[in-house]
């Protein structure tokens, strides 16, 4: 039976990847494996096999299976966003080396493809107000600021990948990825090393508790929402297709507007009897504003968004309720 081992299967992204694998992946021809840095027993307790592995040690990828292992998703980083203060030196361990680590795996053991995840941010210098970004757009971003070696961290990565496809045949599909929006019992992030509630998280929470809620900015400016499922599918899609891959947008192609995405939170989260009310405040910077170009993941990959914003809104409150992954993440 062939083996899909999925690195950083503790993190955010990763637990809902490997659910959702568990759900759709066909179990007569693969076998999922978990890999992450914490000790858990919570994917053997749903029949998963777990392995504890740091990828900045060499030593740690002997306990990890050797034969039939047919794809590799890499998922491990370390971004500014889980970062307290600034410390440079975990970009080029974790995001460099770890994944170097990994990709000597991949050629040792003969493995068929990797996934990986690449930062947005690469082409933050093609960010315009309602732009389409598309996937073979070219490398454009700032050095400056603390943020540049995040960026020049995971372009690294996805260099150093291409580099074992061009040598060693490892088919290679790098996932460019916005916001991936999803659950989590922790709303909060780092900017600039300080700790800070997500956006989104604030406006939800506002909305649960009826109060006003104020749209900065121009209200027609649009975004993508992509919710993670729909991005867990697209992995999925990366281990079944039959070609070499490339680089792929994240996203569902539809951009939802600021006014849009205010209104859809309030209407799932804000009592009936209790609704948020909504002001305007063109006085305030817009918000980013972007579509994501999915052409070639929907022709490539066979890939079709299954969550429209609304959709995900819903289902986000599911798993709020339900916080399934309590366990894995405190």
């Amino acid at each position: 039976m062939k083996k899909v081992i999925v690195f950083g299967a503790t993190g955010h992204l990763g637990a809902y990847t490997v659910d959702y694998l568990k759900e759709n992946l066909d179990k007569n021809r693969y076998e999922i494996i978990a890999v992450g840095r914490k000790t858990t027993n919570f994917f053997s307790e749903q029949g998963i096999e777990y392995y504890q592995v740091d990828v900045t040690k060499k030593e740690d990828f002997l306990s990890l299976p050797t034969n039939d292992v047919y794809a590799v998703i890499n998922l491990v980083g370390v971004m500014p966003a889980a970062m307290r203060g600034y410390t440079p030196k975990p970009y080029i361990e974790v995001n460099i080396n770890g994944t170097l680590n990994i990709l000597e795996y991949c050629r040792i053991n003969h493995v068929n493809r990797i996934i990986y995840t690449q930062t947005e941010a690469d082409l933050s210098g093609h960010w315009e107000s309602n732009k389409i970004i598309t996937p073979d757009l070219p490398r454009k971003f700032s050095y400056k600021g603390n943020y540049s070696l995040y960026i020049i961290s995971k372009c690294t990565a996805v260099d150093l990948i291409e580099s074992y496809y061009h040598n060693h045949g490892l088919k290679r599909f790098i996932y460019r990825l916005p916001t991936v929006y999803h659950y989590r019992p922790d709303p909060y992030f780092y900017k600039d090393g300080e700790k800070k509630i997500l956006g989104y998280r604030s406006l939800i929470d506002q909305a649960i508790k009826g109060k006003t809620i104020e749209i900065w900015g121009n209200p027609n400016l649009v975004k993508d929402i992509v919710y993670v499922k729909d991005f867990a599918q697209m992995v999925l899609k990366g281990i079944s297709v039959k070609h070499d891959g490339g680089i792929y947008n994240v996203g569902t192609g539809i951009g939802v507007s600021l006014e849009d995405q205010i209104k859809g939170i309030v209407e799932v989260f804000s009592l009936k009897n209790q609704k948020s009310k909504i002001t305007y405040r063109p006085d305030m910077p817009d918000t980013r504003s972007f579509i994501m170009d999915i052409s070639n993941a929907k022709s490539e990959l066979g890939y079709k968004p299954q969550y429209n914003y609304m959709d995900y809104l819903t289902d986000f409150k599911i798993e709020m309720e339900l916080n399934r992954f309590e366990k894995l993440w405190t």
